[in-house]
């Protein structure tokens, strides 16, 4: 086994890699994820006549609807102004969570991708079926 396929204790890695490297990076992605996590954001619809609060980590913290969105003879009006700020904050969440991981936000995480708490194309409030 050649020096280069050790980490800096003289441990082999998997193929080669640095271990000690490879955890230092994923405690500071954990810690970037973690920090994103509790930020708030908020998404809006119709000018701000509807907002929803939510945290980085998916968790929504608030609702808040003008008086002039309510029309009592037209509640589908409403109701696609709250699902617009809902897509809208979780669009900000996942810029949030992208940010929070750097340069390798368009890394194809395969697998480990999940661990974002599945936010984003394919996951909740992303407006597919």
């Amino acid at each position: 086994m050649s020096a280069q396929d050790r980490d800096d204790t003289g441990e082999a890695g998997p193929a080669g890699f640095d271990l000690d490297s490879l955890f230092g990076m994923a405690s500071g992605m954990l810690a970037a994820q973690q920090a994103a996590a509790e930020q708030e954001v908020v998404g809006s619809a119709g000018g701000g006549a509807v907002e929803i609060a939510v945290t980085g980590g998916g968790m929504f913290t608030g609702v808040r609807i003008r008086p002039d969105a309510v029309d009592p003879d037209d509640l589908t009006l409403l109701e696609d102004l709250v699902l617009a700020a809902v897509r809208d904050a979780m669009d900000k969440v996942q810029q949030l969570q992208t940010g929070a991981l750097g340069g390798l936000g368009g890394l194809d995480l395969g697998s480990l991708g999940g661990l974002l708490g599945g936010l984003g194309p394919g996951g909740p409030g992303d407006g597919t079926p």
